[in-house]
């Protein structure tokens, strides 16, 4: 049965980009990216959001303030491009344009469940916050990856991951540092009912 990863690259208050941000906020290392070159393959789920974004990328659109990417960030969309998508959608019509991506519009919790009970292999999310939100409050995610950034963006940050999220405890099942700056952590997550007021300490 397929493991479902969610997986968020963020500052440490949480956001997901910032403005005049470049992609890794500029601070991607040469551990970190040999990291990101080593993971498996997955399937990777999006919204039509994140979909739209990605294969304007791909398509060689350049993020607001940029004038072109830089290497690190060419290699990252790349790779996307090559492996296998699946964006849940009911606005985006077929076909898409992007290479390896496969539309559903059926009901993404739905959808995922039955890929779970149904396949095999990694299935893991890009950026996609709201997908994100559903998927753990029906109990599907299996693994809650967060890798940290050491900025704080209050002033410039942009979509606050966890907004509308529900109490969740998390079990950590690794962590580690790269270059010496980014932080590594990854949870089995769990969705509370409610708080534990009462719990015996």
């Amino acid at each position: 049965m397929p493991e479902l990863l969610v997986d968020f690259i963020t500052s440490l208050d949480g956001h997901a980009s910032g403005e005049g941000w470049p992609g890794f906020w500029g601070l991607e290392g040469p551990e970190y990216l040999a990291w990101l070159g080593e993971q498996p393959e997955a399937t990777h789920l999006m919204g039509a959001n994140t979909y739209r974004q990605m294969s304007g990328f791909a398509a060689g659109e350049v993020p607001d303030g940029q004038d072109e990417f830089r290497p690190e960030e060419e290699a990252s969309v790349d790779e996307l491009t090559r492996a296998s998508k699946v964006v849940f959608s009911s606005s985006l019509q077929a076909p898409l344009t992007w290479a390896n991506t496969t539309l559903v519009r059926d009901d993404a919790v739905e959808a995922v469940r039955a890929m779970k009970s149904g396949g095999s292999g990694l299935l893991t999310t890009v950026g996609s916050l709201s997908l994100c939100r559903s998927l753990l409050r029906a109990g599907l995610v299996d693994r809650f990856r967060v890798v940290m950034f050491p900025v704080i963006t209050g002033a410039t940050g942009a979509e606050r991951i966890y907004d509308g999220y529900p109490d969740v405890a998390l079990e950590m099942v690794d962590h580690r540092t790269f270059d010496g700056r980014i932080q590594l952590v990854e949870y089995e997550p769990r969705v509370l009912d409610h708080p534990p007021l009462g719990a015996p300490a």
